[in-house]
């Protein structure tokens, strides 16, 4: 998807994605389990990619009085953040430590150096060009500071898209976890940990997947065609093509491959007569 069809994909979603965020959920706790393994002072968080801000709950637990940056692209997911039940958690009359951002991961409204954790949790494999936003990532973290985020690997929605083959509905390409890493080597983080885990969700039907789908915003839609256009007779040679899958149980699966990575922007090194030490290194 392009970037304006993204955006009001994620606007129409913005009202049902609560709902249907199940998976987000569960990823945030994984991710924070990660989180509570590493040693970190932290006093500004990024929130990339923040959704309707339920990440930025758990976190304020983990860093109470850390300031948190919640950016998304869709204006309509961040007015849906929950802003009285932080009043309430922190208290009365006390004013909560968050800011709410629209805009873009590839092109960052923070100064640089100033966050020491960027947080994204299943966002960064919507931009449009991966390896930018990562670089920005780096330019906003404070040497010490951490990137920690989870994306969909290539083995998502590995069912429809071979029930798809001939091309009915678009599934996106995700990048494999070695690229990233790469990626994260090639912006100049350092001790970049990459792991990945897949999950099985199961529906009684395909209209059931795609409704979670239309749900969280990832609508899948053949390509080029208009929502209202969709053949009919396309949807029912992928229903037809998706029953090979039907487990025993008698539902249809659908995987999804979770990648977590977290990496680190090296503290300055120094000389011995106190001098910055900078790496010189050839172009790509």
């Amino acid at each position: 998807m392009t970037g304006p069809t993204l955006r009001r994909s994620f606007d129409r979603a913005a009202e049902t994605y609560d709902a249907a965020a199940a998976l987000p959920r569960e990823i945030t706790i994984r991710m924070i389990e990660r989180l509570l393994l590493v040693r970190l002072s932290v006093k500004r968080i990024l929130d990339a990619g923040s959704g309707t801000g339920g990440a930025g709950l758990s976190l304020r637990q983990k860093f109470a009085e850390a300031t948190i940056v919640e950016l998304d692209f869709s204006e309509k997911m961040l007015a849906r953040h929950p802003v009285q039940p932080i009043r309430r958690w922190l208290g009365i009359g006390r004013r909560p430590r968050r800011h709410p951002v629209c805009a873009d991961f590839q092109n960052l409204p923070v100064a640089s150096a100033s966050i020491d954790l960027v947080w994204s949790n299943l966002a960064l494999h919507w931009a449009q060009d991966l390896p930018k936003a990562l670089a920005e990532a780096y330019r906003s973290l404070r040497p010490g500071g951490l990137l920690m985020f989870s994306v969909f690997g290539p083995d998502t929605l590995m069912e429809l898209r071979t029930a798809s083959s001939s091309g009915e509905f678009r599934v996106n390409q995700h990048f494999d976890m070695h690229d990233i890493g790469d990626m994260l080597v090639h912006c100049g983080y350092a001790d970049p940990v990459m792991d990945m885990e897949k999950l099985t969700l199961t529906y009684n039907d395909l209209g059931g997947l795609l409704r979670d789908l239309r749900a969280h915003g990832s609508t899948a839609v053949p390509a080029g065609v208009p929502p209202g256009l969709r053949p009919r007779s396309g949807y029912v040679r992928v229903m037809a093509n998706y029953e090979q899958f039907r487990g025993p149980d008698g539902r249809l699966p659908a995987t999804l491959e979770v990648i977590y990575g977290h990496a680190w922007k090296p503290e300055s090194r120094l000389s011995p007569k106190g001098k910055p030490v900078i790496d010189i290194r050839p172009a790509p």
